[in-house]
């Protein structure tokens, strides 16, 4: 059973680890349940307040009639989720107006509370038309904005359309991911001006996530800060990133050690997404962090094509062996059995 608006407003509010949840394939390219749930079960243990399924870290592919993995990986994902009550259950939503209305639908029926609404299927709507589009889906189940940068298939979206979008009753929270200052002030003012204080604000700017959440910013005489994060970069070493969140709500002013923690991560995550190839090996790398883990068996993606890029190995042991204190290789060691179950 999908939460109460206000009930899930809440739990938003108090800024929450949300991981975009990974797809677990065999070799043969299939569903590989198992580690699908061990997945699941690996965020809800590290800290996770909620997961995000469906989404571009699952890949979109799982829609397509000859994969058709959609609705048994949202399905598979509840069954785990229903063990906690508390966390925040998101179902991805694209596509024309008519798709998402339908996605949600079916993220309503199997028990999510809110869909993250893509708008990057709409890249000629006017602000009309997308405002249009996001009052239907969130007719359905309430909505989390998603602000994606243009790089990976997002489009601009203006201050002008943010500020109306803040004023659909139903949007509980907004992703903010243009990795671009201007454009995540532009989402951050449209809210503050539309006088929305139960509207919260994520990140997803992966190039920026520790300073994201230290960041104040300050409007007609209010702070707003940005809460939590749903990211897929969250996806992995999920406990350290749980606990880093808990550590900067608990700061008071931060401390320099929390702007080298942010170039850290920033340059974690240029390997696992593979930033100097225009996020190519993106989801590959995510897999390949989890593969060494043991939580996934391969790396493979749906697309065979989707690998990571050459250096992008390289790359990726570079980090792992700079900044050791990231990564949580020792809590999914001692878990892992019982995920695996």
């Amino acid at each position: 059973m999908a939460s109460s608006s206000a009930d899930l407003r809440a739990r938003l509010a108090k800024g929450l680890v949300i991981p975009a949840h990974p797809l677990a394939l065999t070799a043969e390219r299939k569903l590989d349940e198992r580690r699908q749930r061990a997945l699941t079960r690996y965020y809800l243990a590290a800290g996770a307040g909620g997961v995000a399924v469906g989404v571009h870290t699952t890949q979109f592919a799982i829609r397509d009639p000859q994969v058709g993995l959609f609705e048994p990986v949202l399905r598979i994902a509840m069954e785990e989720l229903r063990t906690r009550p508390e966390a925040v259950k998101v179902a991805g939503a694209i596509g024309p107006t008519a798709q998402a209305v339908r996605e949600a639908e079916l993220a309503r029926e199997i028990g999510y509370d809110a869909v993250l609404l893509s708008l990057a299927a709409l890249k000629t709507a006017s602000d009309d038309e997308l405002i249009a589009h996001c009052r239907r889906v969130a007719g359905v189940l309430p909505v989390f904005g998603f602000y994606l940068q243009p790089s990976v298939g997002g489009r601009l979206l203006p201050y002008s359309f943010w500020r109306r979008f803040a004023e659909i009753e139903n949007i509980a929270a907004i992703k903010m991911a243009p990795f671009n200052r201007y454009q995540t002030l532009d989402v951050v003012r449209a809210v503050a001006d539309a006088g929305r204080t139960d509207i919260a604000l994520y990140t997803g700017n992966d190039d920026n996530i520790v300073l994201d959440l230290l960041n104040v910013y300050a409007f007609a005489g209010k702070e707003w800060r940005i809460v939590g994060g749903l990211l897929g970069h969250w996806a992995v070493w999920t406990h350290k990133a749980a606990d880093m969140l808990e550590r900067i709500k608990a700061t008071v002013l931060p401390h320099e050690g929390w702007f080298i923690k942010n170039n850290q991560v920033t340059d974690a995550n240029a390997a696992f997404f593979d930033a100097a190839n225009g996020f190519h090996g993106c989801i590959a790398g995510i897999h390949e962090v989890l593969r060494r883990q043991g939580l996934l068996d391969g790396r493979w993606c749906l697309d065979p094509h989707e690998e990571l890029s050459p250096g992008q190995m390289e790359e990726i042991d570079r980090v792992y062996a700079a900044y050791p204190l990231l990564n949580d290789d020792a809590f999914v060691r001692d878990h892992l059995d019982e995920w695996l179950r």
